[in-house]
């Protein structure tokens, strides 16, 4: 346990910050998944579907929750997934 009183504080934004995260880590995972499935079943809203998942990505990467190398790597294997399914 934490003794300083700044120490104590940093706990709670930590925990905050780790909430905040998991929560867009979340979304940005269920958006893949819900792409990757319309691209699979070939639905007509797969293009929009794709466009909102990549949306996602770049909002997660923008806010330093995942590594930009990481990012680049789901955005691009999911445009990979689509253009072969198209």
């Amino acid at each position: 346990m934490a003794n300083k009183k700044a120490a104590k504080k940093y706990i709670l934004v930590t925990k905050r910050n780790n909430l905040r995260n998991s929560q867009f880590k979340s979304k940005m995972k269920t958006l893949i998944k819900k792409a990757e499935e319309a691209i699979s079943n070939k639905d007509k809203d797969a293009v929009e579907k794709v466009k909102i998942a990549l949306k996602q990505i770049d909002k997660t990467q923008s806010k330093g929750i995942i590594h930009k190398n990481l990012a680049a790597r789901k955005k691009s294997k999911l445009a990979i997934l689509f253009n072969k399914n198209k």
